[in-house]
């Protein structure tokens, strides 16, 4: 009866770990489209932020540290000690035919303390270094790129705060193929990144429940990764941005 040595053994589960790898986008070339849905160019995307490859152990570490950041803690009860009045022994100790109290803000009495309730002197924040978070964009955005998540748009040109423009553009944009539940998501379906301060564009698609508009700057991990698109607006710009980002991280670790 023929069976397989070690070495033939561990080159199965090579061959098959490889064939499970996710295919990264190095270097690739993307289209840009116009907010008419129409193919308008393309450019290189640099290697350095779209195509790093996926960490799963970072990128769990920096998303529980960023949702435990943006944690309130509101929840709070009062005990026996916080309750107002009580100071008082209800009755004598003895010879009442009464059980014995102290206080009648004791956890058994009504009105008094809470037992083991929740309290807001708990602190949930995480320290995540800023090579971390930043290596974790990159992660992400790889991911999206990967997934083919990621749509590139010239410049959404709104002369004046419209809603009814952001979301014919937003259905032109469904058109692209790839992109076509950008018309059917209700929520959480495209987080808008702009490169540039633009105060019509942000304001046209604040009030649409299923997207976010965002700074390119200001892009995270968790927004990334949040939503089902990424458009990115002014591509030039918004690269320039983001390299700028992947350079400083470069020098934190040659520093480190």
């Amino acid at each position: 009866m023929y069976m397989a040595t070690t070495s033939e053994k561990n080159k199965k589960i090579e061959s098959a770990s490889t064939s499970n790898k996710r295919e990264v986008s190095n270097g690739v070339n993307a289209d840009i489209y116009s907010k008419e849905g129409k193919k308008v160019g393309s450019l290189t995307l640099p290697e350095n932020v779209f195509g790093v490859r996926w960490n799963d152990a970072l990128m769990h570490q920096v998303v529980v540290s960023m949702q435990a950041n943006a944690r309130r803690n509101v929840a709070h009860t009062k005990n026996r000690g916080d309750v107002r009045g009580g100071g008082r022994k209800p009755w004598r100790q003895k010879g009442t035919g009464r059980a014995r109290h102290g206080s009648i803000r004791s956890p058994i009495w009504k009105g008094g303390g809470v037992t083991h309730g929740p309290r807001n002197e708990e602190v949930f924040a995480k320290a995540i270094p800023q090579k971390m978070r930043a290596k974790a964009l990159f992660v992400a955005l790889s991911r999206k790129l990967s997934d083919g998540e990621i749509l590139f748009v010239d410049s959404f040109g709104f002369a004046a705060p419209k809603t009814v423009e952001a979301k014919r553009a937003i259905m032109n944009l469904a058109t692209v193929s790839g992109f076509e539940k950008l018309a059917m998501k209700k929520k959480n379906a495209a987080l808008v990144a702009f490169a540039d301060s633009s105060e019509a564009a942000r304001k046209s698609f604040q009030n649409m429940g299923n997207v976010e508009c965002m700074s390119v700057r200001n892009l995270n991990p968790l927004s990334v990764l949040g939503h089902t698109y990424l458009i990115i607006e002014n591509p030039e710009a918004a690269i320039k941005t983001l390299e700028s980002r992947a350079s400083k991280n470069s020098k934190l670790k040659t520093q480190n």
